[in-house]
């Protein structure tokens, strides 16, 4: 072979070296090991192990990957949303008076059967057997309220008169009870048992951390549900008036109070207290392209806002291992809501969780990488090309044709 003719095929293949370099620097990184799929694509692996049935912490040590911190709850799980990878968690499936954050359970259920603008005016019907003790919106009698703000005063202030109102609109409490069941089990939630459709202690009541963690997942899809969960202050009614008054959301990580600093990034989602179940909260933050979601089931330790730091230590936790933590089991994706035609072909079209922006961030990052890892690759290639053909072209003998041939 002469040395014209070897020149470009040497060129040809230095600029195929540099395209595949420069298309493994743009291109998206490969996993570095079993579930260590922080920067994989596409639907979510099954994991080596579901260590999720077995009894205290549970955790696969990995290099690099701290291990979760010592926190005095029953029962906690920290989930990464995006991937559905539970990241560590302590007793999951263990059955515990869920308190107020059950809402989760009703909202699902009720919030997409009614508009937002539709007015309800309460009546004392509405408001006949809410428990003694139980928090309350400060509804009125005889008063209209939009449906907006009946969210608001169950979201915000954890109000059992607002869920009383809505359950009313839904066909009565004991109907209420049964399609939030239905719900629960729709959605693989296994160890809820529902009594009382606003969370308040009733003998066989029972929720766990997964599930819990399984109805906040699902709420944060829903557009109305995110955007309730992230409010921190409202006017009640919205509207105003005369007798309107302002209510702040009674979640201290989301709003800052009570000696508890507000938790970067935080969207929600639900507290909850009762003597019996103690402190419970469903807590969802987003740090750039991640969302993850601490669920904490009654503290033992005995401080004040113990159920609170203690999920600013595991999202803490969660941050920092997230990207190369080892999964230890999954929660399912939420399945399509039968009451939305359109959910069925969301679900088909997108293997990941899609979470609504005023909630939590969605896959919308990931698409944005392929493209521009695609644009980058076939950037790289079309100017390898034309360099080697601009090459090529200035070596040639004026006169020749491409092949050699004189013209």
């Amino acid at each position: 072979m002469s040395t014209a003719t070897w020149s470009p095929v040497r060129a040809l293949s230095a600029a195929a070296v540099c395209t595949a370099s420069l298309l493994a620097l743009c291109g998206p990184a490969v996993a570095d090991g079993p579930n260590g799929i922080d920067d994989l694509r596409g639907a979510p692996p099954t994991p080596t192990e579901n260590l999720l049935d077995e009894p205290g912490v549970q955790f696969l040590p990995r290099p690099g990957v701290p291990e979760p911190p010592r926190v005095s709850a029953l029962s906690w799980a920290v989930t990464d949303l995006a991937s559905h990878r539970i990241l560590a968690a302590k007793d999951v499936h263990r059955p515990l008076p869920p308190a107020s954050t059950l809402k989760t359970l009703f909202a699902l259920t009720v919030l997409p059967k009614f508009s937002q603008a539709t007015v309800r005016t309460v009546s004392s019907a509405d408001l006949a057997g809410i428990e003694a003790g139980s928090s309350l919106a400060g509804l009125k009698e005889d008063m209209p309220y939009r449906v907006a703000d009946l969210w608001h005063g169950v979201f915000l202030t954890s109000g059992s008169d607002a869920v009383h109102a809505l359950a009313a609109m839904n066909g009565g409490w004991g109907r209420t009870i049964d399609e939030m069941q239905a719900t629960a089990r729709r959605l693989g939630a296994r160890d809820t048992t529902v009594e009382s459709a606003d969370g308040f202690d009733t003998p066989g009541q029972t929720s766990s951390a997964y599930d819990l963690s399984l109805f906040g997942q699902a709420g944060l899809t829903n557009r109305d549900f995110a955007r309730f969960a992230a409010t921190k202050t409202a006017l009640l009614p919205e509207d105003g008036g005369p007798d309107a008054y302002g209510i702040q959301n009674t979640n201290r990580l989301l709003v800052g109070s009570h000696g508890v600093a507000p938790y970067d990034g935080l969207i929600g989602v639900k507290n909850g207290y009762t003597t019996h179940a103690g402190n419970t909260l469903v807590a969802a933050a987003r740090r750039g392209d991640r969302t993850l979601l601490v669920t904490v089931m009654n503290p033992r330790s005995g401080a004040e806002n113990a159920v609170y730091e203690e999920a600013r230590a595991l999202l803490d936790w969660g941050f920092d291992a997230a990207p190369r933590a080892a999964a230890v089991g999954l929660l399912p994706a939420p399945s399509p809501d039968p009451r939305d035609p359109g959910s069925e072909r969301a679900a088909q079209r997108a293997p990941r969780t899609t979470l609504h922006r005023a909630g939590a961030a969605g896959a919308d990052g990931d698409v944005a990488d392929l493209v521009i890892w695609a644009f980058c690759g076939t950037a790289v290639v079309a100017l390898a090309g034309l360099g080697t053909a601009l090459w090529w072209r200035r070596r040639q003998p004026a006169g020749q044709d491409d092949d050699g041939a004189t013209s």
